[in-house]
């Protein structure tokens, strides 16, 4: 993969001339420029090499007026499977670019490529040959936010050593040799820092020994971890304890805590202060569930691998203004750092995966503000999510859909399996009540069909905004209780209805409409040909797919069907007044 493909050559371009550019830029190069008529090729010493060319002259770089197109030169008979994805957002996770990869096919690996560049680049191995070329032809230029994708071919080895020598030759290029060395494993994801800081609670009596002397000790403990802390010690005046924000690489964050630990044991003795001091850390809500893990497996790995005792406070302790749970680690300072190491990284996972899904999916729902859905845990304490259960932000200007202001209700019939009906319900009905509780929507399981029903029937009734915030939480606690594989998505069926005289707009002129929208969202969008329509005249449209997948439906088919009503209005004669009742 170190051998260059040049074009949008000049002709009036010569091998001194790319010798100068390639001089200029400090980009070694192992051979001589092959120049023909309208591009060029030329041989990079390593990938390194072959990655700054790509990413420092590509597009950039005018020579006689035309800019240069530069990647690596594959020939067409070992353009197989494998693309290689470069200028993408820096802060795109890996979820994010999966939901885009897997609408072109099965993808079989993904790695990260280790660049100078700012941007990211992966190389991606799809199962087949058309599905690598249709996402070639998609992607090549696709604007992701203010980034546009740049794809080429990766040559195939197999395909390359089946040719030997002789084809190589044709080329007048030598074999590419073995792939290079240290590539991350299959389906391997690059360490991506979590936005989320580690936010621990520490007693009153010694905030001022950890800040020290005119803040010496804090600025000493910020500079040797490389971290920013923040003590809020001017929140809750009169509390037993404050809150204290560490913003760093979870190795920063524990080295930090560590430090913080040690000066409250010293402070402790000083002033023959007997109590134990744990590590308090608080965890927004939302990741509790998969830190805990089915069973508490999660959490008991956490405890047995760093030799702590570590508790949870009470669900029933959460309230509108505070949506954190105190995460109390006992043991020694090194293992409580290490403990607290482990659950920043699993709660930065949670979040990273969260967030990218959003970011991935949010420009796709028409009109949803995700910042007034509250899903997500504000970085400062004391600013989580907002979980009444008023009127949604909609009601009152945050957030509506299709500007219309406050939106319709809705009803979705979502199925799960029989045997999480007991987590999404609940010890005495608690989980359901703060789920209907923080989406401001009905939620009721409707009875089992049968004593062998392997399914049951979430019946959901809000606007759009409370749907999502409700199906978000149902997806997510089906995963975190491990009702899926860890390696397999959540997908559910949702049903809703729509009036009969509606379900040919939703299907379309010979099914256009309806694979439009599964192209679209990749969810699978059925409505069942002869239903003879309910008592309020309404058909059934079956969607299935994963969270995203499903919301996104639903919300085009609503698009459809609000338009379907506007139709229907009927509409006053042009210049005419409208009609006046009659008087009697």
């Amino acid at each position: 993969m170190n051998k260059l493909y040049i074009g949008n050559v000049s002709a009036e371009a010569s091998e001194e001339d790319f010798e100068t550019i390639f001089e200029q830029w400090k980009i070694p190069h192992s051979g001589p420029f092959l120049l023909k008529t309208g591009y060029a090729f030329v041989d990079c010493p390593d990938e390194k090499a072959a990655m700054k060319a790509i990413d420092v002259l590509s597009g950039k770089v005018e020579l006689h007026g035309k800019l240069l197109e530069v990647e690596h030169s594959v020939p067409k008979r070992q353009r197989s499977c494998k693309l290689q994805i470069r200028n993408i957002p820096p802060h795109m996770q890996w979820e994010g670019l999966d939901g885009i990869l897997v609408k072109y096919g099965s993808v079989e690996s993904c790695e990260q490529v280790n660049t100078d560049t700012e941007t990211a680049v992966v190389n991606v191995r799809f199962a087949a040959k058309d599905q690598a070329r249709l996402a070639m032809e998609k992607l090549n230029g696709y604007m992701m936010e203010s980034y546009a994708l740049k794809v080429t071919y990766i040559p195939d080895e197999t395909a390359a050593a089946a040719e030997g020598p002789s084809g190589a030759g044709r080329r007048g290029f030598n074999n590419r040799g073995p792939p290079r060395s240290g590539s991350p494993g299959l389906g391997a994801r690059p360490k991506v820092q979590s936005d989320i800081p580690l936010r621990i609670l520490v007693p009153t009596q010694f905030v001022g020994a950890i800040i020290g002397k005119e803040g010496a000790t804090i600025r000493n403990i910020t500079k040797q971890t490389h971290s920013k802390i923040d003590i809020h010690r001017k929140e809750n005046a009169g509390a037993a304890e404050k809150p204290i924000t560490i913003h760093s690489t979870p190795e920063g964050c524990s080295n930090a805590c560590t430090t913080i630990m040690e000066i409250m044991h010293k402070e402790a003795v000083d002033t023959k202060f007997t109590e134990e001091i744990p590590l308090k850390i608080l965890a927004h809500n939302n990741f509790v569930g998969r830190l805990i893990g089915k069973e508490g497996r999660n959490l008991k790995k956490i405890e047995v691998d760093t030799g702590t005792k570590i508790l949870i406070s009470s669900f029933q302790e959460l309230t509108i203004y505070n949506p954190d749970r105190t995460i109390t680690v006992k043991g020694t300072i090194e293992a409580c750092a290490r403990a607290g190491e482990e659950v920043m990284k699993k709660m930065g996972e949670s979040h990273d995966q969260d967030m990218a899904a959003m970011n991935l999916q949010s420009n796709l729902i028409p009109g949803l503000n995700l910042n007034a859905l509250g899903l997500f845990p504000g970085c400062a304490p004391g600013m989580g999510p907002s979980m009444s259960s008023g009127p949604p932000p909609g009601a009152h200007g945050g957030c509506s859909f299709g500007g219309q202001g406050y939106p319709e209700s809705e009803t979705v019939h979502l199925f799960i399996p029989a045997l999480a009906v007991g987590a999404i319900i609940g010890k005495q009905g608690q989980h359901i009540k703060q789920l209907s509780h923080f989406a401001g929507a009905s939620i009721k399981i409707a009875p089992a069909e049968g004593m062998d029903a392997k399914q049951r029937m979430v019946i959901i009734v809000g606007p759009p905004e409370a749907q999502f915030k409700a199906q978000c939480r149902i997806f997510g606690k089906l995963k975190e209780e491990n009702f899926f594989g860890p390696k397999e998505e959540v997908k559910l069926e949702a049903h809703i209805k729509v009036p009969s005289f509606a379900a040919g707009r939703v299907i379309g002129k010979g099914g256009k409409t309806v694979n439009e929208l599964q192209n679209l969202t990749c969810a699978e969008v059925v409505v069942p040909r002869d239903q003879t329509p309910d008592e309020n005249d309404q058909v059934i449209v079956k969607i299935s797919g994963h969270f995203f997948a499903c919301q996104l439906a639903q919300r085009k088919i609503q698009e459809i069907l609000a338009q379907v009503r506007r139709q229907q209005q009927p509409k006053p004669t042009s210049g005419a007044p409208p009609p006046q009742p009659r008087r009697k």
